[in-house]
C-alpha cells in the first residue's frame, strides 16, 4: 500500500463533518491538485468523546460513497503505541506510530555502539544535497542521537511488527511520529533518526519530527517563520539523501502535525515542496470550528440551563 504525494490528515472529533471534508478534496482536485483524504482520529479523543475506532472507518465510508469520491482515502490510527493499538487494527490503514515518550531513555549499550560504528562513516563533514552548508557530525554527536533516540526507533519497530503480524506485510501506511516533545529535532538528528528506522526495518512513509515553533490548536503557528522555512528545507533535503543512502521507501516525506490551520508556515511549506518536488503529508487536529465554538460558549456561559448559554450555542 503506497500513500499518494500529497495526504492530508482530517481530524473529526464528533463524526459529523466527513461529507464536507470530502468535498473540500474533490474541489481541489476539479483545480487540478489531488490530495489523498486521511480521516484521523486518536486513542485520546476517542476516550474523550466515548466513541470506538470503528467509527472513523464507518464515517470515512460514508463520505466517500455519498460524494463518488474515486481516489486513495485511508482511515490512520492517530497516535498509538502498542498499548492502545490492538483497538485500530481491524479498521485502520493508516498508523501513525508515537514514541515520543521513549526518546531519552536508554537502548542497550550494545545496540548503541552497533548503532555507532554502523554510522561512523558519516562522521566529519557530510554534505546533504540541497542544504546550504556541509553538516558538522562529529562522532560524539551520533552517540548522542543514538542515546536520545535510539530506543525510540526500536519501540517503533516493536509497535510495526505488531501490526504486520495482524495485517500483513505492506497492508498499510506506516508514519513514525516524535513531534510530541519539548525539544525539536535538528537535520542532523532527523537523518540518523532515518538512519536507526532503516536499520530496523520498518517501511516508513511519513515522519513527523518535532519542528522549532509551537503548533497550538486553534491558534497559527508561534515561532519564526524563516527559521522554520530553512529547518522545512533541509529537512526535506534530510529525507531525500536518507531514500538514497539507507534504502528507504522512495515515497517517504515529512508529515506536519498542524493541530489546526497554521496560515503563516503554509507559504514556506509550498515554496519548499515545489523546490524540492517533495511529497507532503499534513495533519489536522480533531478540534472543529463546532468544538471551539461549544467550548467558547460554554466558557463563557458555564451554567448549563442558561437561556443565553442556549441560544449563543444554536447560532
Amino acid at each position: 500500500m503506497q500513500l499518494p504525494r500529497f495526504s492530508m490528515g482530517i481530524g473529526d472529533r464528533f463524526a459529523h463533518q466527513g461529507r464536507a471534508q470530502l468535498a473540500a478534496f474533490t474541489k481541489a482536485k476539479q483545480l487540478g491538485v489531488d490530495v489523498a483524504p486521511v480521516w484521523n482520529k486518536s486513542n485520546r479523543e476517542h476516550l474523550i468523546v466515548h466513541s470506538e475506532p470503528p467509527s472513523v472507518r464507518v464515517e470515512a465510508d460514508a463520505a466517500v460513497k455519498a460524494l463518488g469520491w474515486s481516489g486513495a482515502y485511508f482511515v490512520d490510527a492517530d497516535h498509538i503505541g502498542l498499548k492502545t493499538v490492538d483497538g485500530f487494527i481491524g479498521s485502520s490503514d493508516f498508523f501513525t506510530l508515537d514514541v515520543a515518550d521513549f526518546i531519552g531513555k536508554p537502548a542497550e549499550e550494545a545496540d548503541i555502539r552497533a548503532f555507532v560504528a554502523d554510522q561512523r562513516k558519516f562522521a566529519g563533514t557530510l554534505n546533504v544535497p540541497g542544504i546550504e552548508r556541509p553538516l558538522d557530525v562529529p562522532e560524539s554527536r551520533i552517540e548522542e542521537i543514538a542515546r536520545k533516540y535510539l530506543y525510540a526507533v526500536k519501540e517503533a519497530g516493536k509497535i510495526y511488527r505488531h501490526i504486520e503480524a495482524a495485517k500483513g506485510k505492506g497492508k498499510f501506511i506506516t508514519e513514525v511520529s516524535m513531534d510530541e516533545t519539548d525539544q525539536p529535532q535538528a537535520p542532523v538528528d532527523l537523518l540518523f533518526i532515518l538512519a536507526a528506522i532503516a536499520r530496523e526495518g520498518v517501511p516508513v512513509q511519513t515522519i513527523a519530527p518535532k519542528f522549532t515553533g509551537r503548533f497550538n490548536k486553534g491558534v497559527d503557528y508561534v515561532g519564526d517563520v524563516a527559521q522554520f522555512e530553512k529547518e522545512f528545507n533541509d529537512d526535506l533535503a534530510v529525507i531525500a539523501f536518507a531514500v538514497k543512502t539507507f534504502g528507504l521507501p522512495a515515497e517517504l516525506k515529512l508529515s506536519v502535525h498542524s493541530g489546526s490551520d497554521k496560515f503563516s508556515i503554509y507559504g514556506p511549506i509550498r515554496r519548499a515542496v515545489r523546490k524540492q518536488n517533495a511529497g507532503l503529508h499534513i495533519k489536522t487536529a480533531g478540534t472543529t470550528w463546532l468544538e471551539e465554538r461549544a467550548a467558547r460558549a460554554i466558557d463563557s456561559y458555564p451554567t448549563a440551563c442558561s437561556p443565553t448559554r442556549n441560544l449563543r450555542m444554536s447560532n
